[in-house]
């Protein structure tokens, strides 16, 4: 199916899922949408993240004619992943979720951090995972006000940067954690800067992976996978539109995706996302 497939997050965050998807699909074409214009959605009400998620769905599905959906953003996929699945039962719809499950599994401690938003941490989802696999391990939680801001902004490397994961890294591993949970899609993009804070006997829980392999699965089951053998279909552009600074975004992209994805990008600043 030549079809493309949507990718949506609140900003930025997404692109930690979508660098990953041109290398495992090379002959599918994404549009992906990132709606700074309105970041961060985790002080939000969960109704404005629904209304949000379907305007964004709706235009991925019947402008952009999207054969399957990607929630690249834990906050939206907790609130809005029901909603969006009743709206529309014959499209695939891929979620993100907090790997508190992976982390359980993975650490010697006992004692696991979630960096994560106060959207995720407040839903619904979240207090599921916790009770079926939070139950035996100490979870250390940290909200990181002002984290995804900072990436929106395209600070990854910067002192501002170091000082905000200062305050949120540091008190984790003075408590015991021997694994830490990206929470939010937006923190893998400084995963670097994490991991050199947290030390090499701590490890980084990155849930991206297993969504875009969950996605190839999704892909593969509806049998709506564009045909590999079409030469045209690997060198289609991809979309990248935006609620946002187009300049920032050039520059986050430059520094996240690899050239080849970049040479590939179409980038539109989009005003169907208002305030």
């Amino acid at each position: 199916m030549h079809s493309p497939v949507g990718i949506f997050d609140s900003g930025l965050g997404g692109l930690s899922v979508f660098r990953l998807l041109p290398d495992m699909l090379p002959a599918e074409r994404f549009v992906y949408v990132a709606d700074s214009g309105r970041a961060p959605y985790g002080p939000r009400p969960q109704a404005e993240i629904v209304a949000f998620s379907e305007q964004i769905v709706e235009y991925l599905v019947e402008v952009e004619q999207c054969k399957a959906i990607v929630i690249a953003c834990n906050t939206a996929t907790a609130a809005a992943a029901k909603v969006l699945r009743k709206r529309y039962p014959t499209i695939p719809i891929v979620g993100m979720e907090p790997a508190v499950k992976p982390a359980a599994q993975a650490t010697v401690t006992g004692k696991v951090g979630v960096m994560a938003t106060a959207g995720t941490f407040g839903s619904e989802k979240y207090a599921e995972l916790m009770s079926q696999y939070g139950r035996d391990v100490e979870v250390v939680e940290d909200p990181c006000v002002g984290l995804v801001t900072l990436i929106e902004e395209g600070e990854l490397k910067s002192p501002r940067l170091s000082a905000k994961l200062n305050t949120i890294v540091p008190p984790m591993i003075e408590a015991g954690v021997d694994t830490i949970v990206l929470g939010c899609t937006h923190f893998p993009l400084v995963g670097e800067a994490i991991a050199e804070i947290a030390g090499v006997n701590v490890k980084l829980i990155d849930p991206a992976p297993s969504v875009a392999r969950q996605l190839v699965r999704v892909l593969q089951e509806h049998s709506l996978l564009a045909e590999t053998s079409d030469t045209l279909l690997t060198n289609r552009m991809h979309t990248v539109l935006t609620s946002g600074d187009k300049d920032r975004l050039r520059r986050v992209l430059a520094a996240t995706l690899d050239p080849t994805t970049n040479a590939r990008l179409r980038i539109v600043k989009h005003d169907f996302m208002t305030r």
